[in-house]
């Protein structure tokens, strides 16, 4: 049976092959990755779609009526664009970009349409230079929507390199639609029978094939990693550094200041009575105090500033070239902001207020010893009843204390 088949029904095959064991990966992949489930689905689709493709190509080239054949062909035709609407569908849930719902729909009804008028011999031609026209549309879409990616969230200089698969797909569905329309004769007898032309076709689809499922590997990948990173270096409930991440900001901002002089200050903040918010409302509205507390310090604070959850109901936030005077009023607006926008949770007010203890860095001290500074200075802050802000008295007399209303 093996001898019976020709090199482009072999060919034709391995196609149908790689891209049902990839249809299997993605399966499994949206399964264990939930992050990207909808993605890898419609990827799944993509590869069991161009399966079925290349299986009623293969069927086709052994029907001995013609219009059977045609029929197959226009079916595989069909499933072949539909598998590249698939593709870039997926891509677009994985970029977080609208799925372009109506293109497709429209695209795919005037592949429908010209397979149709396609099944006469005559028109062969013409189902094959449209089919391969929208062919390249899509792909161009997919390429335009990559490259966007790779510039705005990846960031890499040579995110081009993402278009490059897909550029080659461009071209060669370019070249089968104008040789389809120039060679009307040559390319209706390729399509049934054993031909050069469909075994390096096939060849060279099932590297391009190969490489955008590598490609769409390395973006889950990639995504995976970064998320990663994101976890290690973020507090899971209010999504500011973690005790870690700051620790390392800071160290790198103390090398920064050696060399350059450039003065920072730090500022070290605790909610007052934040236990009593716990034993009355319960740890939900505990956790929704602490989420509100981050974004109103986050909303109050410049970009080049690190805020970070260090610990419990304590945070901590490092304010490059600020001296221990010009942090003093932007402590007093954090303090004023929490104390003035209380959260509701369940009917209840949460009546939120902190206390600020405030650091300048001194060289040559080691970031412990500011920390600690900063610490002392809250801790007076706390003696003095909270809701108000002090600066470390080693480095400033001045003082800021503002008792809470109500």
């Amino acid at each position: 049976m093996l001898a019976q088949l020709s090199a482009t029904d072999i060919a034709f095959a391995m196609n149908a092959v790689m891209q049902g064991v990839f249809c299997a990966i993605w399966l499994l992949g949206a399964w264990v990755i939930g992050d990207v489930r909808r993605a890898a689905l419609h990827w799944a689709a993509f590869a069991g779609l161009s399966t079925l493709s290349f299986l009623a190509l293969i069927v086709a080239l052994h029907q001995q009526v013609p219009l059977p054949a045609e029929y197959l062909r226009a079916v595989g035709n069909l499933f072949g664009v539909a598998a590249m609407l698939a593709l870039h569908r997926g891509i677009r849930l994985f970029v977080d970009a609208p799925l372009p719902t109506g293109a497709h729909a429209l695209a795919f009804a005037v592949v429908l349409v010209v397979s149709w008028l396609g099944l006469a011999p005559e028109n062969a031609p013409l189902r094959v230079s449209v089919n391969a026209a929208v062919l390249t549309g899509i792909t161009i879409a997919i390429a335009a929507d990559l490259y966007r990616y790779g510039r705005d969230v990846v960031r890499r200089r040579h995110s081009w390199l993402l278009v490059v698969p897909l550029a080659a797909a461009a071209v060669g569905f370019s070249l089968r639609g104008v040789r389809a329309l120039s060679h009307a004769q040559s390319v209706t007898e390729e399509m049934i029978t054993h031909s050069t032309v469909n075994i390096v076709s096939a060849i060279g689809y099932m590297m391009i094939a190969l490489t955008f499922h590598a490609t769409l590997l390395g973006l889950v990948v990639g995504r995976i990693l970064v998320e990663l990173r994101y976890r290690s270096r973020h507090d899971g409930l209010t999504g500011l550094l973690n005790r870690r991440a700051m620790e390392e900001t800071l160290h790198a901002q103390l090398q920064r200041s050696r060399r350059t002089g450039e003065p920072f200050a730090v500022l070290m903040l605790d909610l007052d009575h934040f236990k009593a918010i716990n034993d009355r409302h319960g740890h939900a509205a505990g956790d929704h105090a602490l989420k509100h507390t981050g974004a109103a310090l986050k909303a109050e604070l410049r970009e080049v500033d690190a805020i970070a959850r260090f610990g419990g109901e304590e945070f901590l936030v490092l304010m490059p070239g600020a001296t221990a005077e010009s942090a003093l009023p932007v402590a007093e607006r954090l303090r004023t902001a929490l104390a003035t926008d209380a959260p509701q949770v369940e009917g209840a007010t949460l009546l939120l207020s902190m206390s600020i203890g405030i650091a300048q860095w001194r060289e040559p001290e080691e970031a412990s010893h500011l920390l600690m500074r900063a610490d002392a200075a809250l801790y007076q802050a706390k003696m003095r009843g909270g809701d108000c802000v002090v600066v470390e008295a080693a480095e400033t007399a001045t003082t800021a204390r503002l008792t809470a209303t109500g």
